[in-house]
């Protein structure tokens, strides 16, 4: 489940159950996008299209819906699933979605049929999916402890569907959830294991060579790169609920910040990147002011 995102016209978009909330930084206010129709229905997904004011919905229903957000209103439902959809990435026009029915799909979000593309590279459910900076390459991890990377092979085969990624990558033991790609360094993709792997890895995206691999002791649930510093910001789960800032690539420690009480299952980042938004199992939501935020904050 991913139910955390901040836009670039500051916005976090944060769902709660069967709704689904907007927060404004600059101003304050708070909306509320959504709510799912049926009873005992939850969103499962939500992630904001690069430029512009569209968010994209995974739902419990195996559903995946684009809202406008100015307008408060959905203006496409696209199935295609066969179980719930709990991550999504956008590459420009392009949305991908991960689903429990362990298949990935390619979504044309401006043509009616929308389906264009399906990964079929995990034994599990997709619990993690990011596109590269570029949008050459997607990284998706799954339960069945696989982070694979994709190219666009997809698109030349018969019924645009692919079996093979570029680069299949086991040496996690737990489940895939935390994907990062570094917005500073071409090629470079940090992931994180659960709670039986407990390591941080980074993979030369081009060769599918793990560069380095680091314990951090407890369950990795996300990893947000800084936009500004050579630094990296993990959070956890069992034992310590923490969230870790780290310089790279010596992997040095320069913080570490307790204070939910439960597992830490989302983050995002201010888009001056100053300010990481976390959102965990006890169901609170904390920022932490831990990044430079470059130029911008001087």
């Amino acid at each position: 489940l991913n139910l955390l995102d901040w836009n670039a016209s500051n916005v976090l978009g944060v769902a709660l159950g069967d709704s689904i909330y907007l927060w404004n930084a600059s101003d304050g206010s708070i909306q509320q996008l959504m709510q799912m129709d049926k009873e005992g229905e939850h969103v499962t997904s939500l992630s904001w299209v690069q430029e512009g004011n569209y968010m994209a919905v995974g739902t419990s229903d195996n559903k995946v819906q684009i809202w406008d957000v100015e307008k408060l209103k959905q203006v496409r439902c696209m199935s295609g699933h066969r179980a719930r959809v709990g991550a999504l990435a956008w590459n420009g026009p392009l949305l991908s979605s991960g689903g429990r029915d362990s298949v990935i799909m390619h979504h044309d979000v401006r043509v009616a049929e929308h389906k264009i593309g399906t990964l079929r590279g995990h034994a599990q459910e997709v619990c993690g999916l990011k596109w590269s900076p570029s949008g050459t390459q997607l990284a998706s991890g799954g339960n069945d402890n696989i982070l694979n990377i994709w190219d666009d092979r997809y698109a030349s085969s018969s019924n645009a569907t692919t079996e093979t990624s570029l680069f299949r990558c086991d040496q996690h033991q737990a489940a895939v959830k935390a994907l990062a790609w570094c917005p500073w360094q071409r090629n470079l993709l940090a992931s994180g294991g659960g709670t039986a792997d407990r390591t941080i890895r980074f993979w030369n995206s081009t060769n599918g060579v793990c560069l380095n691999s680091v314990d951090t002791q407890s369950q990795v649930c996300a990893l947000q790169w800084s936009k500004h510093d050579k630094e990296l910001v993990s959070s956890h789960g069992f034992s310590h609920n923490q969230l870790i800032l780290w310089k790279y690539p010596s992997m040095v420690k320069v913080a570490e910040l307790t204070g939910h009480t439960s597992r830490v299952l989302h983050m995002a980042q201010s888009p001056d990147g100053t300010t990481i938004a976390t959102a965990a199992a006890d169901e609170t939501l904390r920022f932490w002011r831990i990044l430079s935020g470059g130029d911008a904050s001087k």
